[in-house]
């Protein structure tokens, strides 16, 4: 298996981590409240107190944070070393020599190291698993990770007849290509992204008013410019219909408690599913 280093120097993954890392600069209180809302919202609960939260894919480490603050014991780990980085990061700025958040390097796609883990109430993994390289096998080994009557909490890219197949091409032309000519395509991306939002606001006398507040607009906390490096750069890049999913976990004794959809655009849907039976 190639390493995470092999990956990228060979155009085949995207370093999320190094996105993340510049992400942190802008990370201040109001969007760690946005996220901690999100994560309340989509869960049904005020706290997480006496649960235990495992992150799969934590990569800038903001829901691991979140979900500490909320009170539950946290396990956090990503394959990409960077992003690693980030969630120690924030574990140092905000809970440091906290023996109730483990943060590693590791893989959904090892079965051996989840193994390792055992079970855990709550499962998250939000915009993670699509980017393996093996989506459905990630989608199946986060099951035994899943507390009987625990809460798995997933995004994962929706599917676009039209679309996918042309943002499948950016994403891996855009790694393929020298740092130094990676704007060819994120110059483009950009002004398909956001140009008809620019004008939109631009019209109303607003200039610029939802990239500004974007943080407010994505209700997670995030960066608008981060998030279009993420979404540009995102690869390896799957996707699956909000059905195809359902019917995954339905068929693997989950129930669905809770969903988002982007309907039908771009963006993920997210999925919360109850494990109500052993498969």
């Amino acid at each position: 298996m190639n390493t995470h280093a092999n990956e990228v120097d060979k155009g085949e993954r995207f370093e999320f981590g190094a996105n993340w890392a510049q992400f942190l600069n802008v990370l201040n209180d109001e969007r760690i409240e946005l996220a901690e809302q999100s994560l309340r919202t989509m869960l049904g609960v005020t706290d997480l107190k006496g649960k235990r939260f495992l992150d799969v894919g934590s990569g800038s480490g903001l829901f691991s944070l979140v979900a500490r603050r909320l009170g539950a014991t946290v396990h956090s780990f990503d394959y990409d070393p960077k992003s690693v980085a980030c969630t120690s990061e924030l574990k140092r700025r905000y809970f440091p020599d906290d023996p109730d958040w483990v943060i590693e390097q590791g893989s959904v796609l090892d079965e051996d190291y989840l193994q390792t883990l055992g079970q855990w109430d709550i499962v998250y993994s939000w915009g993670v698993l699509h980017h393996t390289g093996a989506m459905w096998r990630a989608l199946e080994n986060v099951i035994p990770s899943v507390h009987q009557r625990g809460t798995l909490y997933i995004a994962i890219y929706n599917h676009q007849r039209v679309m996918t197949p042309v943002w499948t091409w950016v994403k891996r032309t855009y790694n393929r290509l020298p740092l130094g000519l990676r704007w060819l395509v994120l110059g483009p991306a950009l002004i398909r992204l956001w140009g008809p939002r620019t004008v939109y606001d631009l019209l109303r006398g607003k200039p610029f008013y939802t990239w500004r507040h974007y943080a407010e607009h994505s209700s997670r906390g995030m960066s608008a410019w981060r998030d279009v490096v993420d979404w540009v750069g995102g690869y390896p890049f799957e996707v699956a219909k909000p059905e195809e999913v359902f019917r995954f976990y339905l068929d693997r004794g989950f129930v669905l408690r809770n969903m988002v959809t982007c309907g039908g655009g771009l963006g993920c849907n997210e999925f919360v599913f109850a494990r109500a039976s052993t498969p």
